[in-house]
């Protein structure tokens, strides 16, 4: 189990530029599996996760060309189906929640997709249900494996359908647009996620042949045609990334630059650092955060009561980055409402704040208020253990503002999501070792 040790209470400065955007690789590495020619991707993360699923598609039978740093290319043009029923597949598909993409692009094509229960983070129940509740209105046959936990979806041909979806799922909408594109007829998907990773897989997709109209809305109509060709795709910059280095900049007092954030696609993240106190300056297509050194001040409602900030679907908040906000509010002036819909076990990190001074009050397995200390008291280092990703960035954040050494173990959580961390931030200041 690695280890970060940190010692915090120094002010950072310089430039930082934020890698490939994780959660839009899950969907766009499976997408190759749809076609026989090539796909060139660049601006790749270079993080566990990505790469626990760019070995995994070799181990399909994919080829993988590595052309330098966060560039591959793709070709399935020799996929191994038997890989699917071994035991090895088993073993790769539990150890990434990410696998379960792999499914659509297999069934359009191949009439057959399978996936053992995928695992990630433990941040509560995380259903698989819409994905296959699409698979199966498109025509597919379910099956499900009780003593191995292992998925299966099986159709000679897929039909275009319509379908409302249960619940905006960013990996359901993709896993059901992977599938239909290459389905018999045309596919209406309603209350579809449209999140700008999806948009940007649906833009891909179009590349290589596809229908889909919609893009950037809640409802997509995909036509569906005989086959797909290659093409090249860069991905966007990854936008938790982004508002990771906001909030980092914010709790050390620190002059930060971060370059090439593709503002357009950021959605309400900056407007929501700005109601925190934060001064967020868009330069060109980078983010200026100057050195706030008498602090920032949460705003209230205009009619005076206290700021809440909770997730949604896109265009909302997203939820990713509720965990960074809540640490971010522990060192303003003022108090805030944390509301987590999505997963009931995120917020369950606060205790480790709690131990370091912070003051925060879990009211219940989705809410927590948070009572800013307007750094007139500072966090106390600590030993902490990272749960999950989007946690443990949030500690190391407050280990970083934090006086003193503190110690995160189980940093293997954090390097899933973010690439070459620790040399990135001492490159611009920040006393961190990997043990």
């Amino acid at each position: 189990m690695g280890t970060f040790k940190i010692e915090g209470g120094y002010q950072l400065k310089g430039a930082i530029t934020p890698q490939g955007a994780k959660n839009e690789a899950l969907q766009i590495l499976c997408a190759v599996l749809l076609t026989p020619e090539r796909v060139t991707i660049t601006n790749i993360p270079d993080i566990v996760d990505v790469n626990k699923l760019i070995d995994l598609l070799g181990n399909l039978g994919v080829k993988i060309q590595k052309n330098g740093k966060g560039s591959y290319t793709f070709q399935a043009d020799d996929i191994n189906l038997k890989y699917l029923e071994s035991e090895q597949f088993k073993q790769d598909g539990r150890g990434l929640r990410g696998s379960i993409m792999i499914v659509g692009p297999l069934l359009a094509r191949f009439g057959r997709g399978y996936i053992p229960k995928p695992g990630g983070d433990k941040i509560g129940r995380r259903r698989l249900d819409t994905h296959f509740e699409g698979f199966i209105r498109l025509g597919a046959k379910f099956r499900y494996n009780r003593e191995d936990y292992f998925y299966g979806v099986e159709a000679d041909k897929l039909k275009g359908t319509y379908m409302l979806l249960d619940e905006a799922s960013v990996t359901g909408t993709a896993n059901i647009v992977m599938a239909a594109v290459l389905a018999e007829g045309t596919t209406t998907i309603y209350n579809a996620a449209c999140e700008p990773y999806l948009q940007q897989l649906c833009k891909m997709l179009n590349r290589m042949g596809a229908k889909i109209s919609g893009v950037g809305s809640n409802l997509l109509t995909i036509e569906g045609v005989d086959s797909l060709g290659g093409t090249d795709h860069r991905m966007l910059p990854d936008m938790i990334e982004i508002g990771s280095w906001i909030g980092l900049a914010a709790m050390t007092k620190s002059e930060l630059t971060i370059k090439n954030v593709s503002w357009d696609d950021l959605g309400q993240i900056p407007d929501v650092f700005q109601k925190l106190g934060i001064t967020v300056e868009r330069k060109g297509d980078d983010i200026y955060i100057p050195a706030h050194k008498d602090g920032y001040e949460i705003q209230n409602y205009i009619d005076g009561s206290i700021l809440t900030v909770a997730d949604a679907p896109w265009p909302g908040f997203t939820p990713d980055l509720l965990s960074i906000v809540l640490v971010v509010c522990t060192q303003a002036r003022g108090s805030v409402l944390v509301h987590q819909k999505m997963f009931e076990s995120r917020l369950f990190f606060v205790d480790k704040l709690i131990d370091m001074g912070a003051k925060i009050i879990l009211c219940d397995p989705h809410r927590a208020t948070v009572i800013g200390h307007d750094f007139k008291s500072q966090l106390k280092a600590t030993t902490m253990v990272s749960p999950d990703i989007r946690a443990g960035i949030s500690l190391l954040i407050a280990a970083l503002s934090a006086k003193g050494t503190s110690t995160i173990h189980n940093i293997e959580q954090i390097d899933r999501g973010y690439e070459n961390i620790d040399e990135r931030l001492r490159a611009i200041g920040a006393r961190i070792v990997r043990v």
